[in-house]
């Protein structure tokens, strides 16, 4: 189990390896991307996301759900700001850096994507609050089976035109993100202790696996066109995760959640889905290939950052247990 958890902090650097991999063996992972399973007509990408949310549903028990149902005030804060502030920003750095239509889109779609499973980790890592982090993961996860299509459509229509379906992205999200999570849940439900076991030594391995794959796919596809648009997008790309870890710890603070809670939602918002906006985006978007490019390089940034932002507030204990060590300190004399 201490391989696995050391492995799953270092999702940074596999996702940059792979990249880096992708980039100069491109044929190593354009396969996964382009190819079914073997027999059927499944996409190995849509497949390898519901075999993503599947682990996601394993963690998750029904207790967990009741919970975030209970509607704790930090939960709504969170889910919020992931679903106004990142369309927003997503919407706003597109329109402000002037790109091509098809990397406005790709923008717009994972800045309405989800928070991402990496998110927890991130947490752990910045002494944040890790339950907070799986109840707005769990949250924003469900209620972006509507709002992700709806909200895209909704920014893109003032940026690209370029049509969206909103109605056949539902369906998508609901084929990859729905089912598999609560056939986690049963499952969790039904095999107890073993569905954690497996889901806590296989499931962070396989997530990772599978987004390094998604990723490193679709740069090593896109490579020429990364190089044909490479300072405007890296930078919009940037900004865009910047602002948005910025912007949700301000809007926590705003609302005076304490300095755990601020954390998680700066990570939350920061840190999207880009593996569930690549799929779409490479679903419903072919004729726009700069989209899911977009979300590929998306995946790489968002790691990157939070794991910076995870080792500089990992050496500050957020003030409530600095107040607390100094307490315990005193107590002892």
């Amino acid at each position: 189990m201490r391989l696995v958890r050391t492995a799953a902090r270092l999702f940074w650097l596999w996702t940059l390896l792979g990249t880096l991999w992708a980039w100069i063996c491109p044929a190593h992972f354009t396969w996964f991307v382009r190819e079914t399973f073997p027999g059927t007509d499944l996409k190995l990408v849509p497949l390898g996301l519901g075999v993503i949310m599947l682990g996601m549903g394993l963690t998750l028990s029904f207790n967990d759900v009741k919970q975030a149902l209970s509607v704790p005030r930090a939960v709504v804060i969170g889910v919020l700001a992931q679903f106004l502030i990142m369309p927003f920003l997503g919407w706003g750095v597109a329109t402000l850096f002037g790109l091509d239509d098809e990397f406005k889109l790709g923008l717009i779609l994972v800045a309405c994507c989800p928070g991402g499973t990496a998110s927890n980790v991130v947490s752990y890592l910045a002494r944040a609050n890790v339950a907070l982090s799986v109840l707005m993961t769990m949250c924003s996860t469900l209620l972006a089976i509507a709002l992700t299509p709806y909200l895209t459509k909704g920014y893109a229509s003032l940026a690209v035109p370029i049509p969206v379906d909103a109605w056949a992205m539902l369906k998508a999200m609901l084929a990859v993100v729905l089912v598999p999570v609560v056939a986690g849940l049963v499952l969790n439900r039904i095999l107890g202790l073993k569905a954690r076991k497996v889901a806590g030594e296989v499931s962070p391995l396989l997530s990772i696996a599978v987004i390094v794959l998604i990723v490193g796919g679709i740069v090593g596809g896109n490579k020429e066109r990364i190089l044909e648009n490479l300072n405007m997008l890296l930078l919009a790309v940037f900004v865009l995760h910047v602002a948005g870890f910025v912007m949700g710890y301000l809007w926590a603070r705003l609302l005076r959640l304490g300095e755990k809670e601020r954390r998680t939602v700066s990570i939350e918002v920061g840190m999207q889905n880009s593996g569930l906006g690549a799929t779409l985006a490479k679903v419903h978007f072919a004729a726009q290939p700069g989209a899911a490019m977009v979300c590929a390089i998306s995946a790489l940034y968002h790691c990157l950052i939070g794991s910076i932002l995870a080792s500089l507030w990992r050496s500050r204990p957020p003030e409530d247990q600095e107040r607390a060590g100094v307490k315990n300190s005193t107590l002892s004399e």
